[in-house]
């Protein structure tokens, strides 16, 4: 371990102090103003995309028959929910910076940068841009905004209309977000509210609509791809719907009494995120048998066509562009902190710990994330291929996160921990557990992308040999976790 981690180690071990951490802001930290409404609609808000609109299609392809979706739904909900417990551990005692703080105090200060680098150069920026763009095909449904399908600039780099809204709207919540995080939380807040209204009259039409059958839950699909096979690729797509519940620990050291509204915003935020989730998928079954499901790229806009006609598709349209929206402010929120975290530390670039003196915002960090996530918006054939890299890369980091825990509970015994994951050392371990078979799946089915994920891991390395010789002698105050 580093000199730094275990200054790092050697602090926790002192409850006083940690205490002291929780409940208190230094000169120079980022301000306590969120609440427990704002972290639940982190929470909320950032899981829920445009994944529970589309993913049925790709469950009822991979398993065939309606109980296995649901069961897929349950297993899925329970894995993310075993993690955010353990998360809620962690989170509730440390400052802002997520996963990034637990893998530097628990592996040190190389393994906290392997993490940071990763997020900040592919995985943030990938999914910025992968959500601002699916928010531009979402609105090219409407008639009105056809015009994003046209060509912007032509030429050898041609640049398509749907690029340079992406880019504009994520300078839009780039923007917000530099206003200061009280504002965003705000925004986070009041959209994630209309949300789930959105979706909860979304249901409420589909169950009460003439057009619906209750037979449609026993239909099936004859050529699914079923057996464990189908089953995990049913599992994975869950898994995907529910990602984002880890955002919040990224944002801990900006909210109040985080010992309790930590754990209560991410594991009841998980628990509303699966009823909606659940409740989402029967209203689109009780419309649409096994086979059209299977059949429609949009499962959800195909039964509120049914139900109320082109009306319904665009009811579900814009509920589909509001979730990305939201989503969208809770990734730029969230993945602004793990730079700034790091550089804190002296583990980054110094500018990266910059706090607008009027905003109370890490700027610089913002601004950075903001413009790598337009360079991949403008290389948009490119950066698909970089998300898909990032999926490999989140499952690995999740995983070492959640062994985390059982280091803190050893090496630190006595420290004071305001919330304990329930079931411990169980339920951590069968996240653990879980997220190995995941991560093993998406190696061996992509195995070219993976070995290029991890290519682009390790090249953090020399980097971090460069900065921890130009910048360690400045290290200061290491948080722990």
């Amino acid at each position: 371990m580093s000199q730094s981690a275990s200054r790092t180690a050697s602090a926790s071990n002192d409850p006083g102090e940690l205490r002291r951490e929780v409940h208190s802001t230094q000169p120079g930290d980022l301000p306590r103003v969120l609440g427990g409404s704002h972290a639940m609609a982190i929470v909320v808000g950032t899981i829920i995309g445009s994944g529970i609109f589309l993913v049925p299609t790709e469950m009822m392809i991979a398993v065939g028959s309606s109980s296995l979706v649901y069961l897929a739904w349950i297993v899925g909900g329970l894995l993310s929910l075993f993690g955010a417990m353990t998360y809620a551990e962690l989170g509730s005692m440390t400052y802002a910076g997520g996963e990034y703080v637990y893998l530097r105090g628990a592996y040190g200060d190389r393994v906290g940068f392997l993490y940071m680098w990763t997020w900040f150069a592919v995985a943030k920026p990938a999914s910025i841009a992968s959500v601002t763009s699916g928010l531009a095909r979402t609105l090219g449904i409407f008639a009105v905004f056809h015009w994003l399908d046209t060509q912007a600039v032509g030429g050898p780099l041609p640049v398509m209309w749907s690029q340079i809204f992406a880019i504009a709207v994520t300078w839009l919540i780039t923007g917000l977000n530099y206003l200061g995080i009280k504002k965003a939380g705000d925004f986070q807040v009041v959209f994630t509210a209309l949300k789930a209204v959105l979706i909860l009259v979304v249901v409420g039409f589909c169950f009460t609509s003439s057009h619906g059958s209750w037979g449609n839950f026993a239909t099936g699909l004859p050529h699914a791809t079923g057996g464990i096979n189908g089953f995990m690729i049913a599992l994975i797509a869950t898994l995907w719907a529910y990602d984002g519940w880890n955002d919040l620990t990224m944002v801990a050291g900006e909210i109040k009494h985080p010992e309790r509204n930590l754990p209560f915003a991410l594991i009841g935020g998980l628990f509303v995120v699966g009823a909606l989730f659940m409740a989402t998928n029967a209203a689109i079954q009780f419309i649409l048998p096994a086979a059209q499901i299977a059949a429609s790229p949009r499962p959800a806009v195909a039964a509120l066509r049914v139900v109320m006609g082109p009306a319904g598709a665009a009811l579900v349209a814009a509920g589909m562009a509001l979730s990305i929206f939201v989503t969208l402010n809770g990734t730029v929120m969230s993945g602004a902190r793990i730079p700034f975290a790091a550089a804190r530390d002296g583990l980054f670039f110094p500018r990266f710990a910059e706090i607008s003196p009027r905003f109370q915002s890490p700027a610089f960090s913002l601004m950075v994330q903001g413009l790598l996530s337009t360079v991949l918006l403008l290389a948009l054939g490119r950066f698909q291929q970089l998300f898909e890299l990032a999926v490999f890369a989140e499952w690995l980091f999740y995983m070492l996160t959640a062994t985390t825990v059982f280091i803190y509970r050893r090496r630190d015994a006595k420290a004071v921990r305001p919330y304990r994951v329930w079931g411990y050392p169980v339920l951590p371990a069968v996240f653990v557990l879980s997220a190995a078979v995941v991560l093993y799946s998406s190696f061996a089915g992509n195995l070219q992308g993976s070995l290029i994920g991890s290519g682009l891991i390790l090249l953090g390395l020399p980097l971090y040999e460069w900065i921890r010789r130009r910048y360690g002698s400045q290290e200061q105050n290491p948080r722990r976790a």
